[in-house]
């Protein structure tokens, strides 16, 4: 019958169509605070803030090469000038740039 349906190019009859299986029930979601439980704490460390660790290289009686800041926060170079920029203008800090001869910036806060 399905053949001659597909023959002649009319539709075949709902009796002969298969029947699509639904799903009854929706599986139950757990409840959002579920996870929390089996989270284990991290132990308390001492948390530095990189800002204080700049400001603080910065303080030194040489002050900080660029390089010296790069290395101890992971910043590129021009977040640290941004930064040097931001502390100079907003954060009320006095700061003396140099160029060493060998062309090394060298930041101080006085």
């Amino acid at each position: 019958m399905i053949s001659d349906s597909i023959e002649n190019g009319t539709p075949a009859p709902e009796a002969d169509r298969p029947k699509s299986k639904r799903k009854s029930t929706k599986k139950a979601k757990p409840p959002k605070n579920a996870g929390t439980a089996r989270r284990v704490a991290k132990p308390q460390t001492d948390r530095t803030n990189k800002k204080d660790e700049v400001i603080a290289l910065m303080k030194r009686a040489k002050g900080a090469t660029l390089a010296e800041i790069r290395k101890g926060t992971g910043w590129q170079a021009h977040a640290v000038r941004g930064f040097v920029s931001i502390l100079a203008s907003k954060g009320g800090e006095k700061i003396e740039s140099s160029k060493s001869a060998d062309g090394e910036r060298t930041y101080k806060i006085k």
